[in-house]
């Protein structure tokens, strides 16, 4: 009878060991989905700022005599940034820092489109630039929106994979990989005239 006990209370304590890990294993899946998501979400703003930036592009041509090197600027800057794109399955340092470097001169080009249309007056005027500028910005701080919610998923992932007991059922899962600022993006950019 003593026997029956331990047998039945070692495999009770096996299956629930069993069920514990099948559960960890699918909060990871789930984990790792959501990290996937997240940059999918970062892609599709990086995405609706590239397709806005061909109609700023020629209402700048129609509506202003305007710096011509700032406008090829964007204009090649956003070519560059389509050229490049990121397997969700295959996210790493490299290929995050590819993305962001075609981003960030795309970024840079706009915000030097945004600060010398201040000194436009009739750019600043027209009323389809201003609507397209309120626009552009508006994208940018959705980008900046789902890169958080895409940092804040990939913490969640990491930290579940790195944590005991979890981690014990994490074999085959790596850290997903953060996406950071650009060296010396933390300095306004130099707008010279």
């Amino acid at each position: 009878m003593k026997r029956a006990i331990i047998i039945g209370s070692i495999g009770l304590f096996i299956a629930i060991f069993l069920m514990y890990g099948c559960n960890k294993r699918n909060s990871f899946v789930d984990k790792n989905e959501e990290v996937k998501k997240q940059w999918q979400q970062v892609e599709s703003q990086y995405q609706r700022r590239l397709d806005l930036i061909p109609n700023i592009v020629a209402t700048v041509k129609g509506q202003a005599n305007f710096e011509k090197e700032t406008l090829e600027g964007i204009v090649t800057a956003r070519a560059k940034a389509t050229q490049i794109t990121i397997d969700p399955t295959n996210l790493n340092e490299n290929n995050m820092a590819q993305f962001k470097q075609a981003q960030g001169e795309l970024s840079s080009a706009i915000s030097r489109l945004l600060m010398v249309s201040e000194n436009y007056p009739e750019l600043k005027a027209n009323q389809a630039f201003a609507d397209l500028r309120v626009e552009l910005e508006g994208c940018e701080n959705r980008i900046s929106v789902e890169r958080q919610s895409y940092n804040e998923a990939v913490k969640e992932f990491n930290a579940s994979i790195k944590k005991i007991p979890g981690s014990l059922f994490a074999w085959g899962y790596k850290d997903a990989t953060y996406f950071e600022a650009q060296a010396g993006a933390e300095k306004a950019p130099k707008v010279e005239f």
